[in-house]
């Protein structure tokens, strides 16, 4: 089940956002189109996001995918032990499969509430 507390994007990226700072990662459905995950890029510590643009890659042996930032803002915090177990990110991608964490200045006006997500996640089948 998706948290209730989180923002989506249609690229399917989640944010939650807590005392200024937004916390993303990719959604279990995103999880599940991947699948097989070999490789994941992430920025750095100190480094800019912007909203709609990427800030890093994901790969699996089917592809390589951007990831979306949902906000603007300086990278604080990077869960620098994630790309070493990326199946973390089939078991807890809003939990402990968190990306990265921004200080935000601005966020996107096209983020989702969770009933709207589901209902984008069923159209796309």
């Amino acid at each position: 089940m998706r948290p209730k507390n989180c923002h989506y994007l249609k690229s399917h990226e989640w944010c939650m956002i807590e005392n200024g700072v937004a916390t993303i990662g990719i959604s279990d459905y995103a999880v599940s189109h991947l699948s097989d995950l070999v490789f994941l890029d992430l920025p750095r510590k100190g480094s800019s996001v912007t909203v709609g643009e990427s800030f890093g890659e994901i790969e699996s042996v089917k592809a390589v995918s951007s990831l979306y930032s949902p906000v603007s803002g300086e990278v604080v915090d990077v869960n620098k032990d994630l790309p070493d177990n990326l199946e973390w990110l089939a078991k807890e991608p809003f939990g402990k499969a968190w990306m990265i964490k921004v200080k935000f200045t601005a966020k996107s006006p096209d983020m989702l509430d969770v009933a709207a997500y589901d209902a984008h996640c069923k159209a796309e089948g």
